[in-house]
């Protein structure tokens, strides 16, 4: 067997048992291996995985239960600046000196603290916390995991494949387009040596002004969300990647963000067992690996007024009694304010394993909460026991995810995997399924580009997810000139100023279609005056939801509107070639969308797409 070097990715050469032997510490850990137990042997798997836990320090075990950020894209040499961050925040230089310290269990990447800069510099820094876990003493495997949702939502960006995101997914309402996304994503991701995924989200989404989820649902159907969780399930740990279903109880019927309130959810019992519970329950059949808690209050389901993080009755009385679910259940990060608003941060972790949970995500301040563990275990308000069983249920997911094994990956393996071109084709191929027309009541769609040349493409231009190749005003610019038109983008913002609304308007005379990007659309909003001001030149106007398909019902002048879902170079690609003809459009509106002067009315139902 070989193992990657951090550094350089050259080989060097480790026995299985030497390796299994510093995972375990004894030749009866080397019995363990990595695979997957059978249901004859699950117990001697147990008692194995037992004798591990049962030589742990208990420090070792408080470790065990958290799962961290830190900053760098090396475990051993990161940049200065991420030194700066990881020592004002963590109180550690580096991702080695956290290992060593706290001896975590999981280690989080995120773009933003660099720890995601090209798929080699992932590999070896998947490594470099391998090596470091493997070099302490009993030192176990480290779960590393990371938020790759696709679409709106991606930490790792190009060159690996970046997807389509699930309401995309859930307009396109192909199960083995879901299964093959997930598929393709665990691979890449397993390539680079991460091997728990936060997704896919389960959330039913019913309410159109939810912040937070939207498009990161597949839909508000329960029925069919819960069909393509199960297919995204089933894709993602076909690849050996925990996929992780969020956010339970859900989600998907608030108005506030849990980022930065409390959301309550007024569902009854009965309204959360037919709309919220389905894609949980889908999840749970299809054998889902890990499940992660939502930071709210469903007083129907804990009138005690705590957040569903920090609930017994709803973690183990429903989820683990009602719904018979016994894998990994992780929190949402513990920075939120959502899980802060009513308990300290030194409470939040002890009250989430009392609750049911089995990893700590993400703590504000690891020391406060991994002392506050420790002392609640030492003081009798926890039990070491309870500690064990969350700890056996991860080495549980480390065993059959095959860390146990061998938790090394190499550049040959990502070289192989991440970005492919077969990977990337099967991308445009789902997102050319997904793309959904909601209007085109003059027939201006497809364009012609012998009669109408000349394009000029306006817009939004949120923050890109990672990868993307720059504003989406660009992306579809480039991307219409491929396919033979002559398009010149120009960017208005997601909220124009009238000096922007008149260079538009100014620079669409000289065009012989316009089309526009909308975000997030208001009744008052400058984006509104943008398309209306647009129209009133008289000039052919195609409007593009690059996000909620809820835009229309704000605009109903535009004769031509299209919705994709997400901003990322994939769907906006896919919504070139339909607006050129290149392709029909084939997506159906996986939620209803309400009259925007009378929101009781349904003004698209869920299933509306028009095709040519």
């Amino acid at each position: 067997m070989y193992a990657r070097t951090r550094k350089s990715g050259t080989p060097h050469r480790t026995s299985r048992r030497t390796l299994l032997a510093a995972t375990a510490g004894t030749a009866a850990a080397v019995a363990v291996g990595g695979t997957p137990a059978r249901a004859d042997d699950g117990k001697r798997h147990d008692r194995r995985l037992r004798a591990l836990i049962s030589r742990m320090t208990l420090e070792e075990k408080v470790g065990q239960l958290f799962v961290m950020r830190v900053y760098g894209h090396s475990a051993t040499a990161p940049d200065q600046a991420d030194i700066d961050a990881n020592l004002k925040e963590i109180g550690v230089r580096t991702a080695a000196e956290l290992i060593a310290q706290y001896r975590v269990g999981g280690i989080i990447y995120f773009a933003w603290a660099h720890n995601t800069r090209d798929p080699h510099q992932i590999a070896d820094l998947s490594n470099g916390i391998q090596e470091a876990s493997l070099a302490q003493p009993r030192g176990l495997p480290v779960l590393i995991s990371t938020d790759q949702e696709h679409g709106i939502v991606a930490r790792v960006g190009k060159p690996a494949t970046l997807l389509p995101g699930a309401m995309a997914l859930g307009a396109g309402s192909s199960r083995s387009d879901a299964r093959r996304a997930g598929q393709i994503g665990g691979a890449e991701l397993h390539a680079m040596g991460i091997r728990q995924d936060y997704a896919p989200v389960a959330d039913v989404n019913v309410n159109p002004a939810n912040p937070v989820i939207g498009v990161r649902s597949f839909g508000a159907d329960p029925r069919a969300v819960a069909a393509m969780v199960a297919a995204q399930v089933k894709g993602y740990q076909s690849a050996s990647v925990a996929a992780t279903s969020k956010h339970f109880p859900g989600h998907g019927d608030t108005e506030t963000d849990s980022h930065y309130g409390f959301p309550v959810i007024e569902h009854t019992e009965a309204q959360w067992a037919e709309l919220d519970a389905p894609p949980f329950r889908a999840a749970i059949a299809a054998g889902i690996d890990s499940i992660m808690t939502a930071h709210i209050m469903v007083p129907a389901l804990d009138p005690s007024g705590d957040p569903a993080t920090l609930s017994r009755p709803i973690l183990t009385g429903i989820l683990r009694e009602q719904l018979g679910y016994d894998g990994v259940v992780v929190t949402d990060s513990l920075g939120m304010e959502g899980v802060r608003t009513k308990y300290g941060d030194d409470r939040v972790p002890v009250l989430a394993l009392k609750a049911g949970v089995d990893q700590l995500l993400n703590p504000p301040k690891l020391d406060v909460a991994w002392n506050a563990v420790l002392q609640a275990v030492r003081g009798g308000e926890l039990t070491e026991a309870r500690l064990d069983e969350s700890i056996l249920r991860v080495l549980r997911l480390k065993d059959r995810l095959g860390l146990l094994k061998d938790p090394y990956v190499s550049h040959r393996g990502v070289d192989r995997t991440v970005g492919t071109p077969a990977h990337l084709k099967a991308a445009d191929r789902i997102a050319d399924r997904t793309t959904t027309l909601l209007v085109n009541s003059e027939g201006l769609l497809p364009l012609s580009s012998r009669k109408r040349k000349k394009v000029l493409v306006v817009g939004a231009d949120p923050a890109s997810p990672s990868g993307t190749t720059g504003p989406p005003t660009t992306v579809l610019a480039t991307a219409l000139t491929e396919l033979g038109f002559s398009a010149t983008a120009l960017s208005t913002g997601t909220a124009p100023s009238a000096a922007t609304i008149a260079k538009a308007v100014a620079a669409a005379q000289d065009a012989d279609a316009v089309i526009v990007g909308t975000y997030n659309v208001t009744a008052a909003g400058s984006q509104k005056t943008l398309v209306d001001e647009l129209l009133a030149t008289g000039r052919p106007v195609v409007a593009l939801a690059i996000r909620n398909p809820y835009d229309v019902a704000q605009l109903p002048g535009v004769k031509a509107y299209l919705a994709t879902y997400s901003w990322t170079d994939v769907e906006l690609r896919a919504a070139a070639r339909v607006i050129a003809g290149r392709v029909d459009p084939a997506g159906r509106l996986p939620v209803p969308v309400q009259r925007a002067d009378d929101p009781a009315r349904v003004l698209y139902p869920i299933g509306h797409g028009l095709s040519y």
